[in-house]
């Protein structure tokens, strides 16, 4: 069993916050507002995640658990997408289905082929599964995203060449779509050459800290890292595939911004 934390010991915590407050004070980096905010909304939104979750599992059903999925997921759309700073307009309802797509094949393959929940629906297992998923990808995708409308601004003369030879939007585009993929995966690529080195990743950390056997919670913690690495080539792929083509008009011309260029 964890040890329990009591309110006294996590308002002690935040005297780790106050020291990253002082850094940014001494350094003049101007975070310290932001520093703050995000620290409340961590509490606020942490807090109430832990009242609704206790809810959720005592009186949970299959209608209640897969609003709270696809709410997620909605959520996850419209955050990866403040992120994006160059992009065409319209792209949410793209991106969502890259994002729905993406997180309801793996969440309900994990829980289903390899755990094997029961009931299907244990939110214990989806919303936390689903939640690794959809927050790994949604940096996947932001990061495809904004690497792929980039690289194909920066290549505006060779795009617009390749068009000029009669080449398709698809082909223009290519050599930014593996840039933007790349860019996509590389982050949980990193993440598994480095774990079990470097650090003890989450599932694993809570497991562990609830009392759970090394092996299993190692045994956890290899399908959560290959959920997410499949999962995020699967959401940036799918994505770059949805969007790139809002980058040119109907008639092939490139228009990134919606202003043909």
């Amino acid at each position: 069993m964890a040890l329990n934390i009591g309110w006294l010991e996590l308002a002690f915590a935040t005297l780790f916050i106050v020291i990253a407050g002082a850094v940014t004070l001494m350094m003049s980096l101007g975070l310290l507002r932001t520093l703050a905010i995000a620290t409340i909304r961590t509490y606020l939104q942490l807090i109430a995640l832990g009242f609704v979750l206790t809810w959720i599992f005592e009186t949970y059903t299959p209608i209640i658990v897969l609003s709270i999925f696809l709410f997620m997921m909605l959520m996850t759309a419209h955050i990866l997408l403040q992120r994006v700073t160059l992009k065409p307009p319209n792209l949410y309802v793209s991106t969502f289905s890259a994002v729905f797509i993406t997180s309801t094949v793996v969440t309900f393959s994990v829980t289903g082929m390899i755990i094997h929940v029961e009931p299907w629906y244990d939110p214990r297992y989806i919303l936390t599964i689903g939640g690794m998923i959809l927050g790994n990808t949604m940096n996947g995708i932001a990061l495809a995203l904004e690497r792929l409308f980039d690289d194909l601004k920066k290549r505006e003369s060779e795009v617009k060449q390749a068009l000029a030879f009669g080449g398709t939007p698809w082909e223009a585009s290519l050599p930014s779509i593996r840039i933007a993929i790349t860019a996509g995966m590389t982050p949980i690529i990193n993440s598994m050459s480095a774990v079990g080195l470097v650090s003890i990743p989450g599932m694993m950390t809570g497991q562990l800290l609830a009392g759970a056997d090394p092996i299993q919670a190692a045994k956890y913690q290899i399908v959560v890292m290959l959920m997410i690495s499949a999962a995020t080539a699967l959401g940036s792929m799918m994505s770059v595939y949805l969007v790139y083509q809002r980058a040119f008009d109907k008639e092939w011309h490139f228009t990134l911004m919606g202003i043909r260029l």
